[in-house]
Formats: C-alpha cells, sequence, structure tokens
C-alpha cells in the first residue's frame, strides 16, 4: 500500500497549492476566477485540477449544510467501549443511523468515538440507549464550536 500513494503523490508547486487554497474556502469557485488567481487559462487550471483529483489531493466536492435549519440544534460526542467482536454488528448499525455525523475507531479506554446531531435532549438520551446495548458509554453535549471542521493544506516540505 506504502508503494502506491508514493506513486501517486505529485510533486506539487505553489500553483498547485494556492487552487487547493482557494477550491478549500469555495469549492464552487470558477475556472475563469482561478485562472485569474493563479495567472494562468482556464484550460490550464482545468488540466492541474484533474491531475489533482486523479492523484488523490481532491476527493471530492461537498454542500454543508447548515444543520439548525432542520432543528438539530444538539451537537454531541459520545465515546463506546465496545469489544472488538461486537463490530460486525455494530459496524452496519451506526451506518444505518441518521442522526450520526461520524463515527471513529480510537485509542484509549473507548473504542469508538461517535459525533451526532439531534434536535432534543430526549432523542439524544434515547439514542444512547440504544447503543449502551453494545458497550458502556460516555457523553459530552458540545456548547460551541470555535473551530468548525476544515480541510488542512501542509506546507510546502
Amino acid at each position: 500500500m506504502k508503494k502506491v500513494e508514493t506513486q501517486n503523490r505529485l510533486n506539487m508547486d505553489d500553483i498547485d497549492r494556492q487552487i487547493l487554497s482557494l477550491m478549500k474556502d469555495n469549492a464552487r469557485i470558477s475556472l475563469k476566477s482561478l485562472a485569474e488567481h493563479t495567472y494562468l487559462s482556464s484550460t490550464a487550471v482545468s488540466a492541474r485540477i484533474e491531475k489533482l483529483e486523479r492523484a488523490g489531493y481532491i476527493q471530492g466536492y461537498f454542500t454543508k449544510i447548515n444543520p439548525a435549519k432542520f432543528d438539530l440544534d444538539i451537537k454531541a460526542f459520545i465515546s463506546l467501549e465496545l469489544e472488538p467482536i461486537q463490530k460486525k454488528d455494530f459496524y452496519p448499525y451506526i451506518q444505518s443511523c441518521a442522526n450520526v455525523v461520524q463515527c471513529s475507531c480510537v485509542t484509549g479506554e473507548y473504542s469508538m468515538l461517535i459525533e451526532v446531531l439531534f434536535g432534543s435532549t430526549s432523542a439524544l438520551d434515547k439514542f444512547i440507549n440504544e447503543l449502551q446495548h453494545f458497550g458502556r458509554t460516555k457523553t459530552q453535549i458540545v456548547f460551541s464550536t470555535p473551530v468548525e471542521h476544515r480541510d488542512v493544506l501542509p506546507k510546502e516540505e
């Protein structure tokens, strides 16, 4: 697997980084605007974007939806202690839960970290009760998020 990653690495230059930075801030930025910022033609910018996509630097384009508009004002992180043998039953279950934003297998006292959005504490409580069929939980409700999820662009090596 390491060999494949090395083969897909690009020799990125400042223009590639600038394109990624501009697209990170606005995935809908036009080729014309990117061309103006980078002093390249739209065709050259398009070719660079395709190269970045093929190499896996750009994995997709997403719409950021405001959960509050859907009355999903309660964000929580739930830590779950899960035995490895339970993963075959747990993974399909957690993937089917619409309120789960992300679920990560982590190190430490708890093996799963689950980010959820709910409209009420009673709905959150019901979900936690369901999760406890898999193991012990610990829940933290979010009051505010000073740094929202963001993509990170590494500095030049």
